[in-house]
């Protein structure tokens, strides 16, 4: 093939390789040897699994010259965040703590892209313990965006966003409880699903323990791509029932098409916290592209916002109060100090309060329902702003900048603990740096996601791969690449 591999596609390279236009072999030294130039100077990939992916690749080709039929993504190579378990490396959440917790088994959406054929390359770098929204860990450090080191990739996600976004893989497997796939995708230029919850199975065990009530119902596994094709592909490979997990529903993954027009509401400004006019007009772009392609538009307010919020805020900070001094020694003094805050806004609660709050989920979930029932699907920005400098976090010690910082992820952040589908996809630039908007869908209609995703990606068009853009700290963008951090 005349082009370089990395800058393929996952449904691209998963074709090519079946048909035996490329070796998978070609394809997992092509993606290595991109880490190799360009992860100096993004800090994405931290545990390298060169030897393991070489291995899987020549196990793939043997298996295509053996005549055998390969799933869809053959030799594609993707990278797991450091808090999803991969047979052999430490999952280590990016904390010392945990450096030589090594997994004995792969975690169920790893085994269902490599039953599909995707070759992990690496783990990917993220914030301690996915608690904070600072991307940077013990371990490893800071990772940086590619369009500008002087904003934040976004998190927790943050090394999966960055690694897909600069070719070092074409799909990065991460976990979403209030954005942390939507955000980095936006803010890196690329496409991002959360799935319903129970739709992919999961294992959060920390050293084999269980995760808490709230940790069992809001946090999801789901897949980063460049394309919504390819998020498209990630999803029929890790949708349905297994045995790993007793959560995951075996749904179909497709569901009934509409009988008429689908109605879509448009959530331009959901807490009131503002919306930048170059988002706000991307967003109004998006609805007319959906208009024109059948979709009925009208903007909605949706439900309980407030309450909703503040519901997530009990629930998840009531189950870290309880182990809170424990968990405080595990972290950076940031990020301690950013939970320190969040625990000051919202304190724990005693437990007939978390009881009650349980009872309000449930009623926050009868009124989503009820407007997902008129109003199939939604549409609203990923972000009401443009990304954030990279120094966020140290503002973020301010109650005041804190409080904006939360209420922009309002909206990543109810439909987290409602466990609804969304799809974020990019649609352009707001200063300068990527965007993008969300499609929110009904429980287990991931499929009418993607699909409208997929009418707005046509439009916009595809941001990535890109090379990491030089920056010199005091004048911007410069002729070299910076160092390695």
């Amino acid at each position: 093939m005349n082009t370089e591999l990395w800058k393929l596609n996952a449904t691209g390279l998963g074709a090519a390789v079946a048909r035996g236009e490329v070796s998978a072999a070609e394809v997992v030294e092509s993606h290595l040897e991109r880490i190799a130039a360009v992860n100096p100077a993004v800090n994405a990939v931290t545990q390298l699994m060169a030897d393991s992916a070489r291995e899987a690749a020549r196990t793939t080709d043997r298996r295509r010259a053996a005549g055998e039929r390969l799933g869809p993504l053959a030799g594609v190579p993707f990278t797991v965040k450091e808090n999803i378990h991969v047979a052999g490396w430490a999952t280590t959440h990016g904390v010392r703590k945990f450096r030589d917790q090594v997994a004995e088994a792969d975690s169920p959406p790893v085994r269902r892209l490599r039953d599909a054929g995707a070759i992990p390359i690496g783990h990917a770098n993220m914030p301690d313990l996915a608690i904070s929204s600072d991307p940077a860990s013990q371990l490893y450090g800071r990772t940086y965006n590619p369009w500008d080191r002087s904003k934040t990739p976004g998190g927790s996600s943050s090394g999966d966003g960055v690694a897909v976004a600069v070719g070092m893989a074409a799909l990065g497997l991460g976990n979403d409880s209030g954005g942390s796939v939507r955000m980095p995708a936006a803010f890196n230029g690329v496409a991002a699903l959360k799935p319903s919850h129970g739709r992919f199975a999961a294992d959060h065990r920390i050293m084999g323990q269980e995760p808490m009530l709230a940790s069992q119902l809001i946090p999801v596994d789901g897949p980063i791509a460049r394309s919504v094709a390819d998020l498209r592909a990630a999803y029929e490979a890790l949708a349905g029932a297994d045995p790993e997990d007793p959560r995951a529903v075996p749904v179909p993954a497709y569901g009934p098409g509409p009988t008429g027009p689908l109605q879509v509401g448009i959530v331009a400004d959901p807490a009131g916290a503002g919306i930048h006019p170059q988002i706000r007009a991307a967003l109004d772009e998006a609805a007319t592209a959906l208009e024109q392609a059948g979709y009925a538009v009208e903007e909605v307010q949706i439900p309980r916002l407030a309450e909703a919020l503040e519901c997530y805020g009990k629930l998840i900070m009531t189950e870290f109060g309880v182990t809170w001094p424990r968990i405080r020694r595990l972290l950076s003094e940031k990020g301690a100090q950013h939970l320190d805050l969040f625990m000051e806004r919202t304190p724990h609660t005693e437990l007939a309060e978390f009881l009650r709050q349980t009872g309000v989920r449930l009623s926050v979930q009868r009124d989503w329902a009820k407007l997902l029932d008129t109003h199939p699907l939604l549409l609203g920005a990923t972000c009401p702003q443009p990304v954030p400098g990279a120094d966020l976090l140290p503002d973020d010690t301010d109650a005041e900048s804190h409080a904006r910082m939360m209420l922009a992820g309002a909206l990543c952040t109810v439909t987290s603990l409602v466990g609804v589908p969304a799809v974020s996809v990019p649609t352009g630039f707001a200063d300068g740096m990527p965007q993008g908007v969300q499609l929110i869908g009904q429980m287990y209609r991931e499929d009418r996601c993607l699909g409208a995703a997929e009418v707005i990606e046509r439009h916009f068009g595809v941001l990535a791969p890109i090379d990491p853009r030089p920056y010199c700290p005091s004048t911007g963008p410069c002729s070299l690449l910076p160092p390695a951090p």
